[in-house]
């Protein structure tokens, strides 16, 4: 009789509980779990498992974990051939994640290697090295599935002194070629995206908008102008193609701004801000299109975590609004990350090394997992068949019982994430040509839409509950 009395109890208790505090609200974290390092760069690969990594200063290797999310396993994976904290990263067209510099010994001696991590054998490999060091640089996977890496710190005895000379990993060559004509000082880890004419668009941290043109020995125009703030650890999403969000940063802001690279005359307007302001944020894209913002301090300096923001947001595209999501347990500033499970969940992890200054931080080796509103609103549609590779702008056909009642079909490119900016993340809507009891028919992207590459596909009902993601390259 106590135990049904109990589990009346708490059943009343949720019952009770404000409709705007329910998980189909404000989703759910779930308890925080042991990571074997701090999750400094994180990044699904196209078989489901996570690889992340954590900060090295005597020795030029790289202590790598894979985790299993359906087993809960861990494995680890030396790099012998670079310290890769700090490092730039993104995937090639066949999912092999390209990682360009990081770490070599000291703070802002840049290493000049490129490595490579392979899926299938999960091993590392030895690519050529780049011109120069590079630590904190950024990568952004092109139209042609070439990558184009830039900035990045070559030494910083005396000061950091950026490398000027992006270059372009070519794919079918495996070496580099370099951008002599787009020398440029830029910030580290700028935050670069795709635009849909194909150049490269570094809309932060600093207000004034560049693009750069990759082919040939490469040249760069400047864009239009931020609102002028500084958007130092904030992020930036390509929410849409050519549809770019950016959000939050130093000093920290709560501001966020929007742009319409597809429009006639594009210009940058603000959107709603945020509830709390957030430097050391990172913002990741959902299957249904919204992007769920998380982490960081909304306290003055660089790291300061007596200004810890523990509640979620969810940035809605197409009312422009935030809403207040659950609370994390932990948390996450300076080195965290976070990355969109297949399963639809998001992982949160990391932050620390060095731990923060203010507030009694520590070094995270822990992660804990958010179940996003959708999760909690009814039955998952199931994918039971889907193409592994499709072609640019091909119909395509996806199994599904739930087919007649299919309302979306997404697919975003596999999470890449450290210091606070996704390198190459994007989310697309397919077409959905026809659809019936056991199967809808989509398009898939243009080339001018999305580069090469391994993405989550995703179909969604009419309450927006997405099925399990699918791992599909397109090429």
């Amino acid at each position: 009789m106590r135990l049904r009395s109990l589990a009346v109890f708490l059943l009343l208790a949720l019952v009770s509980l404000p409709l705007t505090a329910q998980p189909s609200a404000v989703g759910e974290w779930g308890a925080k779990f042991a990571w074997p390092v701090v999750a400094i760069h994180a990044h699904v690969l196209p078989d489901g498992e996570v690889l992340t990594w954590e900060r090295k200063d005597t020795v030029l290797t790289t202590e790598s974990w894979l985790w299993n999310p359906k087993t809960g396993h861990f494995s680890k994976v030396e790099n012998p051939y670079a310290s890769v904290f700090c490092s730039g990263h993104s995937f090639l067209p066949d999912g092999t994640l390209l990682v360009t510099g990081g770490h070599h010994y000291r703070d802002g001696d840049g290493e000049k290697t490129a490595t490579l991590f392979h899926t299938v054998t999960k091993q590392w490999t030895k690519g050529p090295n780049m011109n120069g060091g590079r630590w904190y640089p950024t990568n952004l996977t092109l139209r042609n599935g070439d990558v184009v890496t830039m900035s990045g710190s070559q030494n910083g005895s005396d000061a950091i002194i950026p490398n000027p000379l992006p270059q372009v990993w070519q794919t079918a060559t495996s070496t580099w070629r370099d951008l002599t004509g787009a020398i440029r000082t830029l910030d580290l880890y700028p935050q670069v995206l795709l635009a849909p004419d194909g150049r490269a668009f570094v809309v932060g941290p600093q207000p004034q908008t560049l693009y750069l043109e990759t082919a040939g020995t490469g040249s760069w125009k400047d864009g239009l102008q931020t609102s002028g703030v500084y958007r130092d650890y904030g992020s930036a999403v390509e929410y849409e193609p050519g549809k770019v969000l950016i959000v939050g940063g130093g000093p920290p802001v709560n501001t966020a701004e929007i742009i319409d690279l597809n429009a006639g005359s594009p210009k940058w307007t603000m959107t709603e801000p945020m509830k709390f302001s957030r430097r050391q944020l990172n913002a990741t894209i959902l299957p249904d299109g919204k992007v769920l913002v998380t982490g960081g301090s909304s306290a003055p300096g660089f790291n300061n975590a007596e200004g810890s923001v523990f509640a979620a947001e969810m940035w809605d595209p197409a009312t422009g609004k935030w809403t207040t999501m659950a609370s994390m347990k932990v948390r996450r500033l300076y080195h965290s990350t976070a990355v969109l499970l297949p399963d639809g969940r998001v992982l949160s992890a990391g932050g620390g090394m060095p731990a923060s200054p203010e507030g009694g931080d520590t070094d995270h080796r822990d992660a804990e997992i958010y179940s996003p509103p959708y999760l909690f609103n009814g039955p998952r549609p199931a994918i039971t068949a889907a193409p592994d590779r499709v072609g640019f702008g091909e119909e395509f056909r996806v199994e599904t019982p739930e087919g007649a009642n299919i309302e979306q079909v997404t697919w975003i490119r596999l999470s890449s994430v450290t210091h606070a900016f996704y390198q190459s993340q994007r989310f697309n809507r397919l077409h959905i040509v026809s659809k019936d009891a056991g199967h809808v028919v989509v398009t898939a992207p243009s080339n001018a839409e999305c580069p090469p590459g391994p993405y989550l596909l995703f179909v969604l009902n009419g309450r927006g509950v997405p099925s399990v993601g699918k791992v599909v390259f397109i090429r």
